[in-house]
């Protein structure tokens, strides 16, 4: 597939670095010299220097053979207008881009993206994408990473071994036994820095982060299995009133109207500002690292803090202290790829990676087949895939303990007629079934074969 990027910095960037791996032809557009310089210098990618609106400089790029164009700049109009132009010179089939500002979101404004109109396929918007993923690991406080698939009635959940878990050093096939109507199947470990299909005969270990899929209705039964019973939080502190932290803020207030909800915010007008349109929740101006703020919001009395500053650094540090003056959990935003894999030795119960869920909305629409959803895993380890089962598909009318699958991936759910299969060894998949699988990074093509229309189909 040939992909065309306008916008070089971390999403960007971590989006060529990915497809560039998977061996797509990508060209790389951005205003910076210096950014561009970097992405020729570390990955296998075309870069051009220019404005990813401009006609002559897409045309440079390649955009009258490209599949795909991705715009991810840090301004909305720019991202807009490149998929205008990509659509009416170039005849780009797919546009994608990212529009953080709320007020073109708006239902009000939903015909806006129109093919008619703005011609814009997929439309990205980071922090209500990000923000919905805090409300979902603050609804799942024993959870470290949390992603629904069919229609949200299946959940893949990250959950950490700690020393009291009551299924370590049990074989996995034993957990069926133990635990009878469960419907969790475990797809993944990741273990010393590397993510694996853990066997039958496997066991987890102390410090194992843990990835299970489950019905909905199963999570919370399935959590408390893995030693994790923590409450929903009732007292929440936001560390950030930017975007993200707003957003969270006011859908605390909307649907948790009993917890209470603390901001602290750095600048004095951005308090101002959402402190006018917040109802309940208190605004306090100052740093997130000033203890004595903390303390003025009974961080000592808060279930979680939450960390949504743009400064990785700040948000751990401030995640770290709140812990140490007597919160309870904390969650926070990691944008470094080399921090998530430290967040438990760092003291972070829970994180959220703003490139990764980006991507991973990118993902769905790089792959072939009837891909419904992706989410990647691990830095790209790994992915999560949901997708339908047609007809010719070699997964379809054949018990799962016959399926031949590739080592490294494994079925984790089955969604039928809008209810999630309790699967095992005699469970069939049928044609318009949608199938949750994890898939290690270097098994995703095959993942993608199995659910492509073949030729014979014709």
């Amino acid at each position: 597939m040939r992909v065309l990027i306008c916008g070089a910095g971390q999403v960007g960037f971590g989006i060529a670095e990915r497809l560039a791996v998977e061996g797509h032809d990508v060209s790389v557009i951005d205003v910076s010299h210096r950014l561009i310089a970097n992405v020729r210098d570390q990955l296998d990618v075309r870069g051009v220097v220019g404005h990813g609106s401009h006609p002559d400089v897409l045309a440079s790029a390649g955009a009258a053979d490209a599949d795909l164009l991705i715009a991810v700049t840090q301004a909305d109009e720019v991202n807009m207008v490149a998929a205008q132009v990509a659509h009416t010179l170039f005849q780009v089939p797919t546009k994608i881009a990212r529009v953080r500002a709320q007020s073109y979101l708006s239902p009000v404004y939903k015909h806006f993206f129109a093919r008619n109109q703005m011609p814009i396929d997929v439309v990205i918007s980071p922090e209500i994408e990000v923000g919905e993923m805090v409300m979902r690991r603050l609804a799942l406080p024993g959870a470290v990473e949390t992603v629904r698939f069919a229609d949200d009635n299946v959940v893949v959940v990250g959950i950490m071994c700690a020393e009291d878990c009551p299924v370590v050093d049990t074989p996995l096939r034993q957990l069926t036994e133990l635990f009878p109507n469960l419907g969790a199947v475990v797809v993944g470990a990741f273990r010393g820095g590397r993510l694996f299909v853990p066997g039958s005969e496997d066991m987890l270990r102390v410090g194992d982060l843990v990835y299970v899929v489950a019905p909905r209705e199963q999570v919370r039964r399935t959590l408390v299995i893995f030693g994790h019973e923590e409450p929903k939080a009732a007292r929440v502190v936001i560390a950030g009133g930017g975007n993200i932290g707003f957003y969270v803020a006011q859908e605390l207030e909307k649907r948790e109207p009993g917890t209470r909800v603390k901001i602290i915010e750095a600048s004095r007008q951005r308090a101002l500002e959402i402190a006018d349109q917040l109802h309940r929740a208190v605004v306090l101006h100052g740093s997130a690292l000033d203890q004595d703020l903390l303390r003025e919001a009974d961080i000592e009395e808060a279930d979680t803090m939450v960390a949504l500053t743009n400064d990785d650094q700040a948000n751990i540090i401030a995640c770290v202290m709140a812990k140490t003056l007597g919160c309870g959990r904390n969650l926070t935003l990691i944008n470094n790829v080399s921090y998530p894999a430290l967040a438990n030795a760092l003291g972070i119960d829970a994180y959220v990676n703003p490139r990764a869920v980006t991507i991973s909305r990118v993902l769905r629409h790089v792959r072939r087949g009837r891909i419904e959803s992706v989410h990647s895993l691990q830095n790209g380890q790994a992915e999560v895939i949901e997708a339908e089962a047609l007809e010719t598909s070699p997964l379809v009318g054949r018990n799962l303990r016959d399926l031949d699958l590739p080592a490294g991936t494994r079925i984790g759910a089955v969604y039928r007629r809008g209810h999630a299969l309790e699967i095992n060894g005699n469970t069939q998949i049928l044609a318009k079934d949608r199938v949750i699988m994890f898939a290690l990074a270097d098994k995703v093509h095959q993942v993608e074969q199995m659910f492509r229309v073949s030729l014979e189909f014709f």
